[in-house]
Formats: C-alpha cells, structure tokens, sequence
C-alpha cells in the first residue's frame, strides 16, 4: 500500500511560505516539493477550502497563508486532506464468519484505535509556529556550523 505523504508535503509548502512571507505561485511550491504544479494546486484547495490560505491570480499571486501560524496545528491539517488513514496496515477481511479472523480483527482493532487516537491528539499539540520556529534553530546551527555571518 502507497504512504500518502500529503501531510508531510503540505507542512513542507506551508513553511516554505511562511519564510518568504509572501504568496508563492504553484509552480515556485512545485519546485520545492519536487513535483507537479497541478499537483500543488490539487492539495492546497483543500487547505483553501478549510479557511487556512487563499490564492491571488495576477502578477503578484500565488498561495499565501490566511491563518496565524501558532493557530493552525497538524490535526487541522491532517482533517482539511481529508482525514486520510493514518496507518498503511489493517484488518484481513477475506472470511467474516471466520472465527479466528474476527478474534485477529478486534485485537487489531482496538490497537489501531487507540494508536491512531494518540497520534491524532499529538497532532494537536503540534502548530506550523512550533515546526517553523524548530526551522529557525536548524537554519542558525547550519549557519554558524559554516560560519556564515548575514549581519556584516
């Protein structure tokens, strides 16, 4: 089964806006993803439609964040794609009547009910300002570990 790595792509964009402060076209977003525009502008429809950007046409349009950074947390994210699974395993359904696999499916069940419940209450806690500001602390020790100096 394919991982949907939508999540980890829309936080990718999203912080990338944010840096540039400043609406980003899908083709400049595409780039920095790796992928297709259209693509881009397939994902972050959704994220338009939960109120958290807005696109502008015209010469200086793009994508740009609508939403505080400190308010919009990985649950949201996560519920504005959709919702989609969290995890690529589950249940074999072959043989319903099937004792043995009912036993299997409800043990698996409730696992996966109860990890997917924590990791959902972990993305609660989790805003684009934390991962932003976890950004920043990499970008400065990249810096200085090079000894780059931006305030000549």
């Amino acid at each position: 089964m394919k991982r949907d790595s939508r999540l980890s792509s829309v936080l990718h964009a999203l912080l990338h806006m944010a840096e540039r402060q400043g609406a980003m076209t899908s083709a400049a977003l595409a780039q920095c993803l790796g992928t297709n525009p259209v693509v881009v502008r397939r994902t972050m429809a959704y994220l338009r439609e939960a109120g958290l950007v807005a696109s502008d046409r015209g010469h200086a349009g793009g994508w740009r964040i609508t939403a505080d950074l400190s308010a919009i947390t990985l649950r949201q994210l996560h519920e504005a794609l959709g919702e989609p699974a969290v995890f690529a395993i589950g249940n074999r359904n072959e043989t319903p009547g099937c004792l043995v696999e009912q036993s299997v499916n409800a043990a698996l069940g409730n696992a996966f009910a109860d990890a997917e419940a924590l990791l959902l209450a972990r993305f609660s806690e989790i805003t684009l300002a934390d991962l932003a500001a976890d950004f920043a602390r990499r970008h400065e020790q990249r810096r200085r570990s090079k000894g780059i100096d931006y305030a000549l």
